[in-house]
């Protein structure tokens, strides 16, 4: 907001006043006020004499705009202009929003305004006191830190169904600034910017120092200005499930000194700050290319001290998981092999020898019991021919040459046997 001339501040109030006043204001003139009292009080407002803004219908030239809140869009109380002062003006809550235009003819002398603070009346008082409200500040400092909403409720600040209004005082170290990203946000009620927001102001907790606040659905990332930073949330009754948390860091403008890192950005943190696993700069500068700069945990220091007995003792257990795992593969083989070599190979022979296997072993029997006649029959004659032959022999010459007839004729026999045996030999088996 633009602010214009002098403007007092106290505890119980102040005043101001248009551009020059006594004299004639400028023209193309825009200056804002906005008024804060402490919470459940309210503001009055008056003007001294002499006052004059150039008079139009409806005040649309040079007037004066007094708003109901702390914004421009707050509900109007009135606009002025003209010879007269304004009465008495009240708020009906904490803030006062006025804004003085004026346009490029017709000055005048403009007005002084004063402003103090009386107590609410929707309030209780006891003897003119106002009552004392629960304390919900807390302050925050350093190079880094987290602001919560949930410190409220972990440290008691308020008690359940209370609406909540809370403050958070950051100091940066010297000589900075400071940055401020929002981790987590939502407002229960969006856009209800009555019912719940999270303002932040640069300086200080002046609403002229108001530097942004967020009602909607979304909050952007604030860079102050000054070393110190003021968050404030509000939430009504009914708004108590609104929550954010907030990253605040400390830095300070380039060139970036020996224990500063410049964050391409404008900005320069702390060293301590980089590798952290949190993002400080406004990019992601810090935390890149980290791996070579982190710690080692203790998974990497046992690794790189026993590593060699590690890689022996885990190629032993592999070795030895890949024979177990060949022995369950090869052991339902060799049941199968067992199986075959106990099955019945005659009666296999019986069902699948050939056809003609059958018929030489019949030959073969018909002729052994032809040749075991025809030996019974040979006995038979040599006995008949004995007793004759040792009769009928008068020369040598005649019966050695039928004993060497008989002789021989024995010998052949005997020889033909072997061959007859063995060319009807019983054939091998089949494999």
């Amino acid at each position: 907001p633009t602010q214009c001339d002098n403007w007092v501040r106290t505890s119980n109030g102040g005043h101001f006043a248009s551009p020059n006043y006594p004299n004639m204001y400028p023209p193309n003139q825009e200056c804002i006020y906005i008024l804060e009292a402490a919470p459940r009080q309210r503001i009055e407002l008056t003007f001294d004499e002499p006052y004059y803004i150039e008079p139009s219908f409806e005040c649309r030239f040079d007037h004066l705009e007094v708003r109901d809140g702390p914004f421009g869009f707050s509900p109007l109380i009135n606009r002025y202009c003209g010879l007269k002062s304004p009465a008495l003006i009240r708020s009906t809550g904490r803030f006062m929003w006025i804004k003085f235009t004026s346009d490029e003819e017709l000055e005048g002398k403009g007005f002084q305004a004063k402003y103090s603070f009386i107590p609410d009346p929707d309030f209780t008082y006891l003897g003119g006191i106002l009552n004392p409200i629960p304390d919900c500040q807390f302050e925050l400092s350093g190079a880094d830190g987290i602001v919560r909403s949930s410190q409220v409720e972990q440290e008691g600040k308020t008690k359940p169904g209370q609406a909540v209004d809370c403050i958070w005082t950051i100091k940066a170290t010297p000589n900075a600034k400071i940055y401020m990203r929002f981790l987590d946000y939502q407002m229960e009620h969006s856009n209800e910017c009555k019912r719940n927001f999270v303002a932040v102001y640069d300086g200080s907790s002046s609403i002229e120092n108001l530097k942004a606040k967020f009602c909607s659905t979304v909050a952007n990332d604030v860079m102050l200005q000054t070393g110190t930073g003021v968050v404030r949330m509000w939430a009504d009754e009914g708004s108590r499930l609104s929550r954010f948390r907030m990253l605040f860091t400390s830095f300070v403008d380039p060139p970036c000194s020996g224990n500063t890192y410049f964050c391409h950005s404008n900005m320069c943190i702390n060293n301590s700050l980089v590798c952290n696993g949190i993002q400080n700069c406004a990019y992601p500068w810090d935390e890149n290319h980290c791996r070579e700069k982190k710690r080692t945990g203790l998974f990497e220091q046992i690794t790189k001290t026993h590593g060699t007995i590690i890689g022996i003792t885990s190629g032993i257990v592999l070795v030895l998981l890949i024979i177990s795992i060949l022995v369950q593969v090869k052991q339902p083989r060799k049941k199968v092999m067992a199986c075959k070599t106990a099955f019945n190979k005659t009666g296999f022979q019986e069902v699948f020898d050939p056809p003609h296997y059958e018929l030489f072993s019949l030959r073969d029997k018909e002729i052994s019991a032809d040749l075991a006649d025809l030996s019974e029959e040979l006995e038979n004659y040599q006995k008949m021919r004995r007793p004759s032959t040792a009769s009928r022999c008068i020369h040598d010459h005649h019966c050695g040459s039928q004993a060497s007839n008989l002789k021989q004729s024995r010998t052949n026999l005997s020889s033909m046997e072997l061959p007859f045996r063995n060319d009807f030999a019983q054939p091998q088996p089949m494999k």
